[in-house]
C-alpha cells in the first residue's frame, strides 16, 4: 500500500467545518508516518475526475472530508477497485459514518481511526446500491421525501436546515399518495398507492432518520420499506418514530428485502445518498463488498 493518502475536502460541508477538519485530520495521518495531498475540485466534476486520478494514480486511500455528499462522490471514484475508502464525517447528516458506526463531527478522532485502520490493514468491504453507472451507500429515496428535497432544493430562503423544514410543512399540505410499482429480482410485483419507498443499503437518511432500520451493509440485500396510503395525522405521528426505527411495526408500513428493485411512478424523482440521481422509473441493484472502508476495527 502507498504511504501517500489523499484528502478529499469539501470546504464548504457542514458550513464550513470542511475546511477546518482537514487540518486535523491531515496532522494525524503524518504524525502516523503518511504523506498526504489534498484534493479539493472547482465544483463537483472536477472533483470526482482529480479523485479518479489519484485511485488511478495508486493512493494508498481517498479520505472524504466532508458530508454525505462528498462521500457519494467519493464511492464513484473508488467503488469495484481495492482503494480503501476512509471518511472524516464534518457535514449536516453524516449518514454513512452513522452507519459504520465511524466518528461524526470530530476530525482529529476520525483521523487517527483512518491511521490506525491503515497502519493495520483494518478493513471492512461493504455492499453499495448501484443505479446504472451511479453508486450510493445508504438509501435511495423516492415519494413524499424526494418531494421535499425537490422542494427545498427550489428554494432559495431560508438557509440551512430550516429550508428543508419548511419544505416538509408545505409538502404535508399538499402531499398525495403516490402510485408506485415496486418489482423485486424474483419476479414479484407490488402495486400500492405510497406515500414513500425507501430502498435502503444503510440504514438511515436526513442526519439519523432510521427509516429503513434493518438494513445490512454486508448481506448482500437491500431493506425496502414502503410507507402505504396514510392521512396528514397519521403521518405526522408516525413521522417522529423514524428517527428511532420503531415506524417499522406501525400497520401502514411494509418491509421486504432484496437484491434488485424496480421502482416506477409517475412525477418523482430519484435521492440517493441525499444527491439527485433522476426521476423514476429507476432499478437499483446491490452489489455484494463493492466497497473497502477503514473501520479502525469498529464494525458498525
Amino acid at each position: 500500500m502507498s504511504s501517500e493518502i489523499t484528502l478529499f475536502v469539501n470546504p464548504t460541508a457542514g458550513r464550513g467545518r470542511g475546511a477546518g477538519a482537514a487540518q486535523p485530520a491531515a496532522s494525524a495521518l503524518r504524525a502516523a508516518g503518511f504523506s498526504v495531498r489534498t484534493v479539493i475540485g472547482e465544483d463537483a466534476p472536477d472533483a470526482l475526475a482529480r479523485a479518479r486520478a489519484a485511485v488511478r494514480e495508486g493512493t494508498g486511500a481517498l479520505v472524504a472530508v466532508g458530508g454525505d455528499g462528498l462521500v457519494n462522490l467519493a464511492l464513484q471514484a473508488v467503488a469495484g477497485t481495492r482503494t480503501p475508502l476512509g471518511v472524516i464525517a464534518v457535514g449536516t447528516g453524516n449518514d454513512f459514518a452513522r452507519a459504520l458506526g465511524l466518528p461524526v463531527r470530530d476530525p482529529a478522532g476520525a483521523g487517527a481511526l483512518v491511521a490506525r485502520a491503515l497502519k493495520g490493514s483494518l478493513v471492512r468491504d461493504i455492499d453499495l446500491g448501484r443505479i446504472g453507472d451511479h453508486w450510493f451507500g445508504t438509501v435511495l429515496a423516492s415519494g413524499f421525501d424526494s418531494r421535499v428535497n425537490d422542494r427545498g432544493n427550489r428554494m432559495r430562503l431560508p438557509l440551512g436546515r430550516f429550508k428543508y423544514d419548511l419544505a416538509i410543512a408545505l409538502e404535508l399540505a399538499a402531499f398525495q399518495p403516490v402510485p408506485f410499482r415496486i418489482t423485486f429480482e424474483d419476479g414479484g410485483v407490488r402495486e400500492i398507492a405510497a406515500t414513500l419507498v425507501a430502498v435502503g443499503n444503510g440504514t438511515s437518511y436526513g442526519g439519523g432518520m432510521r427509516i429503513c432500520a434493518g438494513a445490512d451493509m454486508s448481506d448482500g440485500l437491500f431493506d425496502v420499506t414502503v410507507v402505504g396510503a396514510c392521512s396528514r395525522a397519521t403521518l405526522l405521528r408516525v413521522f417522529p418514530r423514524v428517527y428511532k426505527g420503531t415506524h417499522l411495526d406501525h400497520p401502514v408500513v411494509s418491509t421486504y428485502r432484496a437484491a434488485r428493485v424496480e421502482l416506477v411512478a409517475d412525477d418523482i424523482t430519484g435521492y440517493a445518498d441525499g444527491e439527485r440521481v433522476g426521476a423514476l422509473p429507476l432499478v437499483a441493484e446491490c452489489v455484494p463488498g463493492a466497497v473497502r472502508v477503514l473501520t479502525g476495527g469498529l464494525t458498525g
